[in-house]
């Protein structure tokens, strides 16, 4: 997978702010109609596995697997009395498994931020059994829209890609990842494709969806890696920062974040 000082997000309090958000149902909805309660399930990159904890309720089984060993710890806490979910350290192109071990493997957010997106569903792959499922979800960063225009969210928009550049990872992951499963081995008769969409319109919404973003735009791993790669200086992250409180602050304020989706067959 990814390590801690590449992870273009890291794991700032106001990166977990969002990604304890997501459920089962607004981040795994495409895969849902497939789960049965008999199945087994690996959630790949699983962060502080409020989506993992969520599938476990419809599955016999679920592990959730990440090289964060702090995020780890938060998991676990968050997983205390829920007796189908475990957590372990693990990486997404040499996942702690044999062959076969799986019904269903879902990553959510992650070929973004891998170098190899290709070689990391192969490993999926090959953990899942024979008949079973590989489920992924990423962002697609330009297909990413806003109103009203406010430019330090272009700025925002132009420094994200060039961190991730930097980084070797694709922020526009979401449209690529039917081509990457399709290279990656998996029978095109077994794949099916769609997208999904975070919006981000209500006042509660636009409040923490813009402080959140603020937040990440100086102290996250972003920032230092903004600063780390000499993109942007101090003065540019706290632009970015103002221009995000300015969007939230808009009573017509709006942002949708396009997710694609690929449920294959293996």
């Amino acid at each position: 997978m990814t390590t801690e000082s590449t992870y273009i997000h890291g794991h700032h309090e106001s990166v977990l702010r969002s990604h304890r958000w997501r459920t089962a149902e607004n981040s795994a909805g495409f895969l849902l109609p497939v789960l049965e309660p008999g199945m087994s399930l690996l959630d790949v990159g699983c962060g502080p596995g409020t989506v993992t904890i969520d599938l476990a309720g419809r599955v016999a089984r679920a592990v959730g697997v990440d090289r964060a060993p702090t995020v780890l710890a938060a998991a676990r806490e968050a997983a205390a009395g829920v007796d189908k979910v475990e957590f372990l350290e693990g990486d997404a192109y040499a996942l702690p498994f044999p062959d076969d071990s799986f019904d269903v493997v879902y990553a959510h957010q992650v070929l973004q931020h891998l170098t190899d997106p290709i070689a990391a569903l192969r490993e999926m792959k090959r953990v899942a059994r024979p008949g079973g499922y590989v489920a992924v979800r990423d962002a697609d960063y330009a297909a990413m829209t806003w109103w009203p225009r406010v430019p330090g969210l272009d700025d925002w928009m132009a420094l994200y890609h060039e961190v991730a550049e930097a980084n070797s990872h694709d922020a526009d992951a979401g449209r690529k990842l039917l081509s990457w499963v399709l290279q990656a081995g998996f029978p095109p008769e077994g794949i099916v494709p769609s997208a999904g969409v975070w919006c981000y319109s209500t006042p509660a919404d636009r409040s923490w969806w813009g402080e959140l973003w603020a937040d990440r735009s100086v102290k996250s791993n972003f920032a230092k890696q903004a600063l780390g790669h000499r993109l942007a200086d101090d003065v540019a992250l706290e632009h970015i920062a103002d221009a995000w409180r300015e969007w939230a602050e808009s009573e017509d304020g709006w942002f949708a974040v396009l997710n694609g989706e690929v449920l294959a067959r293996v």
